[in-house]
Formats: C-alpha cells, sequence, structure tokens
C-alpha cells in the first residue's frame, strides 16, 4: 500500500511526507520501460499511479473521494478518478479532477499491475464543441447576474435557450433569433418582434412559465377588532343574530 501524508495549515500545504511499502510501481519502474508510460506520477519523486488502479483520497475538508485512476498530470498535482455514476446509471460515470494540493490522504486500494488496455477513441470534435457551448452558457449566465438582471428573467432565458439556442442577452433584455426582444418584467405583453411563427413561439414559451398569468389579487375584510366592522351579507347577519331576531 502507499501512503502519502501531506500536512496541512491554515494558509497553505507546508511539507509533504511519504512512506511507500512495496509499491508495485517503483519495484517495476526501472525492469518495465513499456510499462512505465502507462504509470502517472504522484506528489513525491519516484512514486507513481497506475492507470486503473482504485484509490482513496481524504480532502482536507473531511471529503471522502474514491475511484479509478484515469489519469494524472505531475506538474499541476491532478488526479483524475472515474467513479459511480451520481445518477445510479449503470452505463454512465462520474470523473473527478483533484488537486492533491489539497488531499492530506491518499491510500491505494487496489495496484493495477498489469498493462491498461488501450484507450477509447474521442470525438474531439465533438468535445470541444461540448466545451464552448458550455462556456458561452455560463459566461452569458455571468452577463446576466453582473448586468443585474432579476431572477425571473434569468430563469426565463433558461428556459428559452433550453428548445432555442439562438437567445443571448442584450443589456437587460432577451434576444432570441434576432427577431423577438423580450423586455424587463419579462411577461408575454414584453415580447415584441415581427408578428409570425417566431414571436408566436416565444409569446407561448412565456405563457407556459407562467409570466403571462394575471394577477387575482383577494381582498379580505379587515376584523372588527381594529375597529372596522366586517361587511356581512344579509343571509349572514341573520343567522347569526339567531332566529327570531
Amino acid at each position: 500500500m502507499t501512503e502519502i501524508e501531506i500536512l496541512v495549515c491554515s494558509r497553505c500545504v507546508v511539507r509533504a511526507r511519504a512512506s511507500l511499502t512495496g509499491c508495485a510501481s517503483q519495484r517495476n519502474s526501472s525492469k518495465r520501460s513499456g510499462f512505465l508510460a502507462e504509470k502517472m506520477a504522484a506528489p513525491g519523486p519516484g512514486e507513481y499511479f497506475s492507470v486503473g488502479s482504485h484509490v482513496s483520497c481524504l480532502t482536507c475538508l473531511g471529503q471522502q473521494l474514491q475511484g479509478e485512476v484515469v489519469a494524472f498530470d505531475y506538474q499541476s498535482k491532478m488526479l483524475t478518478l472515474k467513479c459511480a455514476s451520481s445518477s445510479g446509471k449503470p452505463n454512465l460515470n462520474d470523473v473527478i479532477l483533484i488537486n492533491l494540493a489539497y488531499v492530506s490522504k491518499v491510500d491505494i486500494i487496489h495496484d493495477r499491475t498489469e498493462t491498461p488496455p488501450p484507450l477509447a477513441s474521442l470525438n474531439v470534435s465533438k468535445l470541444a464543441n461540448r466545451a464552448r457551448t458550455e462556456k458561452e452558457d455560463k459566461l452569458s449566465q455571468a452577463y446576466a447576474i453582473s448586468a443585474g438582471v432579476s431572477v425571473e428573467g434569468q430563469q426565463l432565458f433558461q428556459t428559452i435557450h433550453k428548445t432555442i439556442k439562438d437567445c443571448k442577452w442584450q443589456e437587460k433584455n432577451i434576444i432570441v433569433m434576432d427577431d423577438v426582444v423580450i423586455s424587463p418584467p419579462y411577461q408575454v405583453e414584453n415580447c415584441r418582434g415581427k408578428e409570425g411563427s417566431a414571436l408566436s413561439h416565444v409569446r407561448k414559451i412565456v405563457m407556459r412559465t407562467g409570466r403571462g398569468k394575471a394577477t387575482r389579487v383577494v381582498l379580505f375584510p379587515l376584523p372588527d377588532k381594529v375597529g372596522i366592522p366586517c361587511p356581512q351579507s344579509e343571509t349572514t347577519r341573520r343567522s347569526a343574530e339567531g332566529p327570531g331576531s
């Protein structure tokens, strides 16, 4: 088992101390140069994580993280683990990135000794498009917050953006397909644009979110305690007075 303990103070990591006991990666590093390429360097010199090994990490906040080693970057001390899906779906996995500078303890539960299988092919173009889309979404959310857009406006934008990707902010106005403008307070009557299918569709979305419903105000009579008698109908007054009154 390989155990790496990191001493942490309130401001920074001050010193790292490692104790190795029969680390399979270290034993074979000089004999199997081909397998060494599949090893991932651990925080200290001469230490390695094996791809496919199962490790457990304890962060300095007390959070326990466990999973299969996918990758490790020596320079940034970033460890990538594949874990069971938080959604519970067996065909999916969660991938987490751990900064070992903020980890107080690492235990290797099972060290993989055989050569790991070749990496699966990745659609780099699809991943790049997905990353770009996610980045644009986050920047859009950040802009809305900095511009002082109301929570209702932000929620409406997210609802529209789920079905219409061509949706952006212009100050506090929502611009949909460059044809429809929704201005605060983001009601149906605040949707402006050329009459057509686009404007009609956007209005329906706004209506479904409840932004187009009229507000019904119910006024209750004040109690007698404040000196104002409650209005009563003739039937109610007679019932209260009793028969024969």
